[in-house]
C-alpha cells in the first residue's frame, strides 16, 4: 500500500476513480454519482470505490462536479467537494491545471485553476508520452478536446466557458445528452419533420437502437424510468417524433438512430478539426481516444485518415484493466501525474 496512489474524479454524474500501484494501474471504476441530489451520493460513491480499490497512503482529486447546481458558486463547490474528499481520504492532493498537484489549504486561491480541469490532466499526461496529437475524451455527457505538441497543450481554453468559446468542450455525450440536443428538424422516411423540445430519450437509446452502445456505459434511469431493450429505445425514440413505435418497422428505428449518432459524429468531428488546425497538428499526428465514447474517435480517426491511438496504450496497464483506465482517464491521469510515472 505504501506505494499505491488513488486518483479521484469527482463528476456532477459520475465518480471515476484509479488505482496505480508499483507503477502500474491496476484497477479503475466509474461509479453513478447524481450530486445534483446532494453530498451524500458522492460520500456512497467514494465509499464504494475504496471498497473496489483498497486503501492508499496517497490520492490525488481533480472534478467538474463544482457544476452542480446543489452548490451556489463554483468556488463553493470547489470548496466543498476538496472538503468531502479530504475528510473521506485524508491526506490529498489537488489537481490545479497549470499549477499541477496542490494542499487543499490553497484551494482558496487556486480555485478557478480546479474547477474543471480534470480534461487538462489527462491533456498533460498526452503531451508527456506522445510528441504531437489530439486528444478526445467522449465521456456520456461531454467531449473535451485538446491538441498537444512538443510536450505542450495548445488548448486555447482553460475554464469551461473559455473552452465552450473555442469549441474544446463539446457538451455532447453518448448517453445523457438529450436527443432534442442534437436537431430540431430531422428526415424522418422520407419526410421532413421537427423533433419534440422534450427529454422523451437520450443519446444512450440512439447508441442502443444503433447496436453502438459499449456494456455497461448507460448507468443511470432511462427518460421514463423504463426498459432499456432495444425496442425500449426504439419506443423512446418514436415519442421524440410524436410517434408511436409500432407507426414504422424497427428497421426505421434504426435508422433515425444512426442519423442521431451521425449529426453527433459530425458535431465532435468538426469541433476536432478546427482545434487540429489552429494547433498546426501535422498529418502524423494520431487521435488518443478517451471515455466511455472513444469508438466514436476511432471512426473519426478512419474519416481523417488519421492514427488512432487508445488512451489505455499511453500508461503501463494491467489487461484486466484496460476499459476501465480508458474510461475513467483523468482519474488515471491524476493518479500517474502524482506517482511521478
Amino acid at each position: 500500500m505504501a506505494d499505491a496512489v488513488l486518483g479521484w474524479d469527482l463528476g456532477g454524474a459520475h465518480l471515476k476513480a484509479a488505482r496505480v500501484e508499483n507503477g502500474r494501474v491496476t484497477d479503475a471504476i466509474q461509479i453513478p454519482c447524481p450530486l445534483w441530489r446532494g453530498l451524500p451520493h458522492l460520500d456512497a460513491a467514494m465509499n464504494e470505490a475504496l471498497s473496489r480499490l483498497g486503501p492508499a497512503h496517497r490520492h490525488a482529486v481533480t472534478m467538474t462536479g463544482e457544476m452542480a447546481d446543489i452548490f451556489p458558486s463554483r468556488e463553493e463547490g470547489v470548496r466543498a467537494l476538496t472538503s468531502a474528499a479530504r475528510n473521506k481520504l485524508g491526506d490529498i492532493s489537488v489537481f490545479a491545471g497549470d499549477a499541477g498537484l496542490v494542499s487543499p489549504s490553497e484551494t482558496p486561491i487556486l480555485w478557478q485553476n480546479i474547477a474543471s480541469a480534470n480534461w487538462l490532466a489527462t491533456a498533460l499526461l498526452t503531451a508527456k508520452k506522445l510528441p504531437q496529437a489530439a486528444l478526445v475524451d467522449i465521456g456520456s455527457t461531454t467531449t473535451d478536446i485538446a491538441p498537444v505538441d512538443g510536450g505542450k497543450v495548445l488548448a486555447r481554453g482553460r475554464s469551461d466557458s473559455e473552452r465552450l468559446v473555442n469549441n474544446e468542450l463539446v457538451y455532447t455525450g453518448i448517453v445523457r445528452t438529450p436527443v432534442m440536443a442534437l436537431a430540431s428538424i430531422v428526415d424522418f422516411e422520407g419526410q421532413t419533420q421537427g423533433v419534440m423540445a422534450e427529454v422523451f430519450a437520450t443519446m444512450a437509446d440512439a447508441y442502443r437502437v444503433a447496436g453502438l452502445l459499449p456494456e455497461d456505459a448507460d448507468d443511470f434511469p432511462a427518460a421514463d424510468n423504463g426498459g432499456k431493450t432495444p425496442q425500449d429505445s426504439a419506443r423512446r425514440l418514436a415519442r421524440m417524433l410524436g410517434r408511436d413505435v409500432e407507426s414504422a418497422p424497427f428497421d426505421a428505428w434504426q435508422r433515425f438512430a444512426g442519423t442521431l449518432v451521425a449529426i453527433q459524429t459530425a458535431q465532435i468531428a468538426e469541433a476536432l478539426i478546427r482545434g487540429i488546425d489552429r494547433a498546426g497538428l501535422n498529418s502524423q499526428a494520431p487521435l488518443v481516444g478517451a471515455g466511455c465514447g472513444r469508438f466514436l474517435v476511432e471512426a473519426i480517426a478512419r474519416r481523417l485518415d488519421r492514427a488512432y491511438v487508445d488512451f489505455a496504450d499511453l500508461v503501463p496497464v494491467d489487461a484486466t484493466a484496460r476499459n476501465e483506465a480508458a474510461i475513467c482517464a483523468p482519474a488515471v491521469a491524476v493518479a500517474v501525474l502524482a506517482a511521478g510515472i
